[in-house]
């Protein structure tokens, strides 16, 4: 396979409050784009790149995933998932689990399992257990933040898509879900080709935003579509949020890697902060 010039780009979500502390989102933003470089720098692949951010803004209390995951109705933490690769379109889900602290890590470790690509609930924990992978107090998950305020604004589910040096262009989502949402209630998130989506000859997608409205119009994928008439991985997220808003019925945003490493996003709210890298940058570049 031809060497490829890598690309990472990364999002903390499309409900993130612009008037309250931007910086320690940049921050949170930074370390994970800087991990998932070291990944790919290390000659990691871009499923390692993509599982590596991702990982750290799931123990970022600040964002909406893994630990800092808002509420349910009920008070507890339910989280989706979900991780993609573009070569042989092997993928892993996961979605309403708790007592997992990484749960981008469960869904990769279901993506190479090969055989079943979806696990929710009591099922995903089991997997978990079966795979090795310690199970938190859910207590752990629960912040002070998001006891005090239930509803309140909360920069959203985070992502990741990388292209490694092989071209290989890997995908991952996660997310703590719609604050006060019911258990048992899964998004977006979870289901491949509507919050995450990778084809290593087009390119890779994860959004953010209004879990049924990105469903309805199975965003991630239609943004790939989109990408093969404009042929520019910016004006192709900027369709698809279009589409969303128009279509979907509700607000949101993207981010996007393209086959030769370009990188785009967009988003119809505030906010949605973004960080990316590639070789000609000596450290993560954080424009928001």
């Amino acid at each position: 396979m031809t060497s490829r010039v890598p690309a990472l780009i990364v999002h903390g979500g499309a409900g993130a409050d612009p008037q309250e502390g931007r910086e320690e989102l940049r921050e949170g933003i930074r370390q994970a784009v800087q991990a998932g470089w070291d990944a790919l720098e290390a000659g990691g692949s871009s499923l390692d790149a993509v599982e590596a951010a991702v990982r750290v803004l799931e123990d970022h209390p600040r964002f909406n995933a893994g630990r800092g995951s808002v509420l349910t109705s009920a008070g507890t933490v339910e989280m989706d998932a979900s991780i993609m690769e573009g070569n042989e379109l092997r993928n892993g889900a996961v979605g309403s689990v708790t007592a997992i602290r990484h749960p981008i890590s469960l869904a990769r470790r279901i993506l190479e399992s090969g055989r079943h690509s979806l696990f929710v609930g009591a099922g995903a924990v089991e997997r978990a257990r079966a795979f090795g992978i310690p199970p938190c107090d859910p207590a752990e998950l629960i912040t002070e933040r998001q006891q005090k305020r239930l509803r309140a604004v909360q920069a959203g589910t985070v992502g990741a898509v990388a292209m490694d040096r092989r071209g290989v262009i890997a995908a991952a989502t996660s997310t703590g879900g719609m604050a006060g949402k019911l258990p048992g209630r899964v998004g977006d998130s979870a289901l491949i080709g509507c919050g995450t989506y990778a084809e290593s000859n087009l390119g890779g997608v994860s959004c953010t935003g209004d879990g049924e409205a990105i469903i309805r119009v199975v965003l991630a994928r239609r943004a790939l579509e989109t990408l093969k008439s404009v042929d520019d991985p910016g004006q192709a997220c900027r369709v698809a949020v279009d589409v969303l808003v128009e279509e979907g019925r509700g607000q949101g945003g993207l981010i996007l890697v393209d086959w030769r490493g370009r990188t785009g996003w967009a988003h119809s709210t505030p906010l949605l902060p973004v960080g990316f890298m590639s070789p000609s940058h000596a450290a993560p570049i954080v424009p928001f």
